[in-house]
Formats: structure tokens, sequence, C-alpha cells
């Protein structure tokens, strides 16, 4: 399944083969998605924004059909500030130096990271349904982080969650699409059929390191920002789903990361770019500035 507005590409940065897809026209919006998905979440969106936008949807490191090595014992190389370096890297070589990035989830936090540490390049940030790694780990502790198990199940160390993973991976798909929902209906057959044939040997080994680089590495990473006082320089747009109860207290934590913060809340659960597109949709141009 293919969204007509993406035309695929494949582009190589240092030992990474990107599938990135890429359509519209205007300044370019670089979407990122979260686990357990790939680019395909941002069909209904891309296709919304592509009059206005050019909008350029990779697959993350490592998931789905972009091609990287495995991860090192602690996550090294799936670091976010590994993968936002690869990112802004990649959004050069195809001649964007300065752009807008919107993360959902795992994207998210790749997102918020590109714009700590490059903030030259990011015009505008939007981050949907987190709070930065280092708060999410300290909040995990209360009722809510019952459905948070892959921050830990995943970062333990291999091949312990990969075999669990590779031995029923449409168990885990089915979990996560119907507990994280508020519709499950909403992430359509044709979506679960790509997930799903998207979660292969290699691509659930990048997913691991993933979470083993968040559990090592970017949490002290977050960490060492939040003590040196450094800021999210790009206006920074917040985007929650309605049900996400957990997160009712997003704005106040990201003021503290970012200088101009603002939220919008959309119907829905965990998945809101699909759904609640339209409302995402909207959300994103009123953001950066194109009204339809």
């Amino acid at each position: 399944m293919v969204s007509p507005v993406f035309v695929q590409e494949r582009h190589r940065i240092a030992e990474t083969s990107y599938l990135v897809s890429r359509g519209g026209s205007g300044p370019p919006v670089l979407l990122l998605h979260g686990f357990p998905e790939t680019h395909l979440c941002w069909d209904q969106i891309a296709a919304d924004l592509s009059d206005s936008f050019t909008v350029v949807a990779p697959d993350l490191r490592g998931y789905g059909a972009s091609e990287a090595p495995a991860g090192g014992p602690h996550g090294e190389g799936y670091s976010k500030r590994e993968m936002a370096l690869e990112l802004r890297e990649l959004m050069a070589s195809l001649g964007y130096d300065r752009f807008a990035v919107g993360g959902h989830d795992r994207g998210a936090r790749v997102a918020y990271r590109l714009a700590l540490d490059h903030g030259d390049c990011v015009t505008r940030l939007a981050v949907l349904n987190v709070v930065p790694t280092v708060v999410q780990f300290e909040r995990m502790g209360d009722g809510p982080s019952l459905g948070y198990w892959p921050w830990f199940l995943l970062a333990q160390p291999a091949p312990f969650p990969e075999r669990l993973f590779t031995a029923d991976p449409d168990a885990l798909l089915d979990h996560a699409f119907s507990t994280w929902c508020s519709d499950p209906d909403a992430i359509s057959a044709d979506s679960r059929a790509a997930y799903r044939r998207a979660l292969t040997p290699e691509t659930i080994a990048a997913i691991c390191a993933d979470y083993r680089a968040s559990f090592h590495l970017d949490r002290q990473h977050d960490a060492e920002d939040r003590a040196a006082g450094r800021n999210i320089a790009a206006p920074l747009l917040v985007v929650i789903g309605a049900d996400e109860t957990q997160l009712d207290d997003a704005l106040a934590v990201w003021q503290q990361w970012a200088q101009d913060v603002e939220l919008v809340q959309v119907p829905g659960g965990h998945f809101v770019p699909e759904e609640a597109p339209r409302h995402v949709a909207q959300a994103f141009r009123t953001f950066l500035g194109s009204e339809p």
C-alpha cells in the first residue's frame, strides 16, 4: 500500500539505506513515524498537506524498509542523537537545509532531539503524544505505566526480547492496536498487513535497539540538556489524543523544554495520525502557517 501522494526513493546516509517517501510542493516538512509502524501512518495527513508543503516521510533507521546494521548492546547506533544527525544529513542530501519536523511516538523523540541538537535547521517542531524521554522514565512507576511495557521489555539485553517479539509478532501488533487506540478500526486492515510485513527479524532487532538506546543513552542525553538549561528554540506544537489522559500535563512539561509552546487536543488515543488524520492535518496547517 503506497499513497499516490508519495514517490518512493532510496537514499544512503552513512551505514543506513533509507526508504523515503516524498511528495507535494512548497516548504519541506519531515514526518517521522513511531512504534510499531512505518511512514505509511502519515498517508492521509501527507495527502492533505501536499498542496502546500513538500512532505518527506522516511522509515526510521532500521524500521520498515530502511536498512541499517544492528545496534550495540546499549542500542548504540539507535540513540535519538545519532538518528537525528542522520536525518539532518538525509534532508541536506535532498536539498533541504531548513525544514519543519513532526513526529509521533518514537519519531517524536527523534524530532525533538533534532530540534535540540540542530536548531539551525529546524524551523518548527510538532510532537504527538509524548513527553521527553527522561520525564517519561521518571513517571513510569505509576498505574498508567502498564501501557508502556515496550520501554522495559524491548530494552532487555539481546536476544531475549527479539526472540519473544519474533515468536508472535501478530499478537504484539493486535495488542498494541487494540489497547492503544480509542477506535481500533482506525488502523485499517491494509495498514495492519503492511505493518506486519515490515516486521522482519532485522527490523525487530532495530526496534529493540531503539528502546535499548532510550534506556541507556537517550534519557542521559535529555538529563544533561535539562541540567544545562538547553531549550528548544523553534516554535513547538504539542498534539495530544483526548484519551491519552496520562499526558494531561504535557503542556506544562514541554514549557520547561521550549520557549514557544502551544497544545492542541485531538480525538482519539495513541495513534492519532490514523485515528484523527483530519484534525492532526488541520493542526499542522494552522501551526505551519498554511490554511486550506
